[in-house]
């Protein structure tokens, strides 16, 4: 496939900002998924071009805030230990469903993890610890987040974030943080599998990784010094009108 001007126009700034949105509070895939089918890839090299740019975005902003002190390891460990199965198990049958289904599901799926994204609690001011107890919980975690993460991706952050706050009662920017090595290591996964089976375009990819890069680094910074709720409102907008181009697609009236 070549890559023309037009898809780096549109893939480019949507993969910058999807970033940005995903280190701050999840659901950056909401935003980069969308943007690579919109530029014509169909949904396997979309999702394969999308593990490809996302996993170096997330592994940045997982940098950044393991340097501020915020990510509790030992919960973040035992969550992505069954996060990679998860998100290879889940890879495997988006395959086998094949691009027609998973265009149909994107269609339906994208809106409703939005309407999480609007509506979920803020969760505690402080977090509290997590005990040896509760690691049964954040195995549970990571093996249905990881595999909604190698099916789907989109909002798997959000997922991890609306969890940790409310079944281990950890803050905001605590939860932001410590889900991002989760994230990663079901990205990993679920891109080697992607990789394996050809569906990485890397003249638009590679590219793409420096734009991710950069909005991670961004989208921590933002989120250790003002939080992520004007991020969250530009999210839903944009979600909002990709939703309307999808459907619209799907339709055939476009």
């Amino acid at each position: 496939m070549q890559v023309s001007l037009s898809m780096y126009l549109i893939v480019l700034p949507m993969v910058f900002l999807a970033a940005v949105v995903d280190a701050i509070a999840g659901g950056g895939g909401l935003i980069s998924l969308p943007a690579y089918t919109l530029a014509g890839l169909n949904y396997d090299f979309a999702s394969g071009n999308n593990k490809f740019s996302s996993t170096f975005g997330t592994l940045m902003a997982a940098v950044r805030y393991a340097r501020s002190g915020k990510i509790l390891a030992v919960p973040a460990l035992v969550t992505a230990a069954l996060a990679l199965p998860g998100s290879w198990l889940g890879t495997r049958a988006a395959m086998a469903l094949g691009n027609r289904v998973m265009h149909v599901f994107m269609v339906f799926a994208i809106p409703a993890v939005g309407v999480l994204v609007l509506f979920r609690g803020k969760g505690p001011e402080t977090s509290r610890p997590v005990t040896p107890r509760q690691y049964p919980v954040c195995a549970a975690i990571g093996l249905a987040v990881g595999f909604y993460d190698g099916f789907f991706g989109p909002g798997t952050g959000t997922l991890l974030i609306v969890l940790f706050t409310w079944l281990l009662g950890m803050d905001m920017v605590t939860a932001s943080a410590t889900c991002k090595p989760v994230n990663l290591a079901s990205n990993v996964a679920s891109l080697v599998t992607r990789v394996a089976a050809g569906n990485v375009l890397y003249a638009l990819a590679v590219p793409a990784v420096c734009c991710s890069v950069l909005g991670g680094w961004l989208g921590a910074k933002l989120a250790l010094t003002r939080g992520a709720r004007l991020i969250r409102w530009v999210m839903l907008g944009v979600l909002a009108l990709l939703t309307v181009r999808l459907a619209a697609e799907a339709l055939g009236l476009d």
